[in-house]
């Protein structure tokens, strides 16, 4: 049981940690993700000022909030404009790349590790989404091709929500009394895997559904109560996304995507919103905006809790037994699983601009949440299959994962950027962003 003052000192050591990562971070230009991961076993597990079972048992609270807040704000930072302009790279990458890179990370670590599919599946699973946040101030400093920026960024919108929902069906198909009774309906009709294509489908368009219907509310409650004009648009804000969120879990689907589909909907009012007046546009606009700030805000420091915290609830012993596996496992989907994935989209994407498309997929935040998942389950359930020790491999084998492609995909996108793409004009990403901003102003 944590009590009041074990949270307190926790949440000093996560906050005082996560500001020292973010000044290393900005003084010598690398990402904070591995230095937020690193503080975490340094305070935890290294000198223990923090505890790995409180650290453990607040991280399954820090996931939930965490991932809800972020998907949300993602949502709301996805233009519904550059969305249309490169959806069929995005719908691919986002749906059969995603599937494709789970079940090659999965057969490898079945391979590695000689155990069950759907054990490797569960991390394949949890692995398959990527993460460029951490790119992002490198392809602006290196002057990436705006299209493929976008492209890269706008796939990791979609595919955090998505891999979620993957992993909640691989949870389903190892533990079926984890997930409710809807998955046990649909495999005593059509067998464990008809019900898990099945269950995957009914979890992403019954999610769209509701984020949309929440979406819509929202602007209607904002217009109809006038809540542009008061400062409890955060607090509203707040209230739509774990609406959402607790709607889709009632309902047996992804409350993450549901959050993710709302904060869309919010983003783009001006195109979702078109036939109103002008002016209730423009106050809807600003309340959104000033909310979108505030959520950027609670998304950050989520961020710093949920890497902090999954480091200082690392069992430092299976890190190392499957440290060698777990960077086999990293570069295989780096440099392999993701390029094989991705290769549709040369339909639309030169030679060289697929490599690097396929080159730059970093997991990040999502797996990272995830991470820990497995090991709740098997201490949870106590089940034979999800044992803990398969818990304490995929935790170990996620970071390891997360760490390797963090630090490798931001040491080469100077190198990949000179070797596969065409440099780009300081005038070409002004008209870039003089297009975004045209799209933005204009439905």
């Amino acid at each position: 049981m944590v009590t009041i003052d074990i949270v307190a000192h926790v949440l000093v050591i996560v906050l005082a940690s996560g500001i020292v990562a973010m000044l290393i971070s900005r003084r010598f230009n690398i990402s904070y993700v591995p230095l937020f991961i690193i503080a975490g076993i340094i305070f935890g597990p290294l000198v223990l000022l923090l505890s790995r079972s409180a650290a453990r048992e607040l991280f399954d609270y820090v996931r939930v909030f965490g991932l809800v807040m972020i998907l949300f704000t993602e949502g709301h930072n996805l233009s519904w404009r550059l969305l249309r302009r490169n959806f069929p790279t995005i719908s691919i990458l986002d749906t059969g790349g995603l599937v494709i890179t789970a079940l090659f990370a999965a057969w490898f670590f079945s391979w590695i590790f000689h155990a069950p599919f759907l054990i490797g599946f569960l991390f394949g699973a949890i692995i398959s989404a990527t993460d460029p946040a951490t790119l992002i101030p490198l392809f602006r400093q290196y002057r990436v091709k705006q299209d493929i920026e976008t492209t890269i960024v706008t796939e990791s919108i979609f595919n955090d929500p998505l891999g979620i929902v993957l992993t909640a069906v691989a949870v389903a198909m190892l533990l079926p009394q984890a997930s409710g009774g809807l998955f046990a309906n649909f495999s005593e009709h059509m067998g464990i895997y008809g019900a898990a294509v099945i269950y995957f489908l009914y979890e992403v368009i019954v999610s769209i559904i509701i984020g949309i219907a929440v979406g819509i509310f929202g602007y209607w409650f904002i217009k109809k109560t006038r809540i542009f004009e008061f400062p409890e648009i955060e607090v509203f804000s707040l209230f739509l996304a774990f609406s959402g969120f607790l709607i889709g879990e009632s309902l047996q689907a992804s409350g993450y995507l549901v959050a993710t589909v709302t904060g869309i909907i919010l983003g783009n009012y001006k195109v979702f919103g078109k036939r109103e007046k002008p002016h209730i546009i423009d106050k809807v606009m600003r309340a959104v905006e000033k909310e979108v700030h505030f959520n950027e805000s609670i998304a950050a420091i989520a961020t710093i809790f949920i890497f902090v915290l999954l480091g200082a609830s690392l069992n430092l012993k299976p890190l190392v037994q499957n440290l060698w596996g777990g960077i086999l496992i990293a570069y295989f989907i780096m440099l392999i699983a993701r390029p094989i994935a991705a290769l549709p989209i040369l339909r639309w994407w030169s030679a060289r601009e697929y490599l690097f498309i396929a080159f730059e997929g970093p997991r990040g935040v999502v797996p990272s949440a995830l991470a820990a998942l497995p090991l709740s389950l098997a201490l949870k359930y106590h089940s034979s299959t999800l044992t803990v020790y398969w818990g304490e491999v995929i935790l170990a084998t996620t970071v390891i994962t997360v760490l390797a492609s963090v630090i490798t995909e931001t040491l080469w996108v100077p190198f990949l950027k000179s070797k596969l793409l065409q440099a780009e004009t300081l005038k070409d990403r002004i008209n870039g962003y003089e297009e975004i901003k045209g799209n933005m102003k204009s439905p």
